[in-house]
């Protein structure tokens, strides 16, 4: 499960040539199926027309990228009628209020959150009169462009934290759970850790494959502030500091050293 903003400004490698073919620009929403349908994607060559990946065609989504099979999996939106509807649609779920079906405000939508496998919406973060809380997408009744119409018992449905979307997904809704169903849960808890000791390898080797190389390009930040000139020789700390700085930082540090 990712936020939306996890999956925004994300670098798309293409598996083919690991080359990057762009970025993430933006997410869009089918409202119909409730999911994200295709990724637009910005590309430093000046664009004539919408350049987007359908979601089947992504591979993956990690920390520090988005992978597709090769280039030629960005298409140009003109081209598809069903991607150009959704686009002009329009349709957002940040900053929308979630209202119910009797016309009760609940909340205003902060963030989403998606199935980076399937593409389906999951939940959604809200901002409450008082405090914050987090709504299964299930109780989603319409995705429009200003309003979420959800349903009227929604409120019952609010979870504190999206790590709990997870779990109510894996929760039986006719109560006790099967032994077989008990011990699979227990193995996905398990590989969850896993996973967090994978990222940390991960990191590790990144820091032993960068360290000692010098850099072919200034680098920059999020916010567009110098982190490295070009010529740096790059020790360990300095490719932590670009860890830290986010998953385009580190994926624009390591294709751009001297091999």
């Amino acid at each position: 499960m990712k936020a939306s903003a996890q999956i925004i400004g994300l670098p798309i490698i293409s598996i083919a040539d690991g080359a990057q073919i762009g970025t993430v620009k933006s997410l869009v929403i089918n409202p119909d199926k409730g999911s994200i349908d295709f990724l637009t994607v910005e590309q430093d060559d000046v664009q004539l027309s919408l350049k987007a990946i359908p979601f089947k065609k992504v591979v993956g989504i990690g920390e520090f990228a988005v992978t597709v099979e090769q280039g030629h999996d960005v298409i140009d939106l003109s081209e598809i009628p069903i991607a150009n509807q959704l686009v002009n649609k329009q349709i957002r779920i940040k900053n929308t209020k979630a209202i119910t079906r009797k016309g009760q405000l609940l909340g205003e939508a902060r963030e989403f959150f998606v199935d980076e496998e399937s593409g389906d919406i999951v939940g959604i973060a809200l901002q409450l009169e008082k405090g914050e809380a987090v709504l299964p997408a299930s109780e989603v009744l319409t995705y429009g462009k200003d309003i979420l119409i959800i349903n009227d018992g929604a409120n019952e449905s609010l979870l504190d934290d999206p790590a709990q979307l997870l779990k109510a997904e894996s929760i039986e809704p006719t109560g006790g759970m099967a032994e077989e169903d008990v011990s699979a849960q227990m193995e996905a808890m398990a590989e969850s850790a896993e996973n967090v000791e994978a990222l940390q390898s991960l990191r590790e080797k990144q820091v032993a494959l960068l360290a000692g190389k010098r850099l072919t390009k200034d680098i920059y930040d999020a916010d567009g502030r110098l982190l490295f000139k070009a010529g740096t020789l790059l020790g360990e700390e300095d490719v932590r500091k670009a860890q830290e700085a986010g998953p385009s930082v580190i994926v624009d540090v390591s294709m751009n050293v001297e091999a």
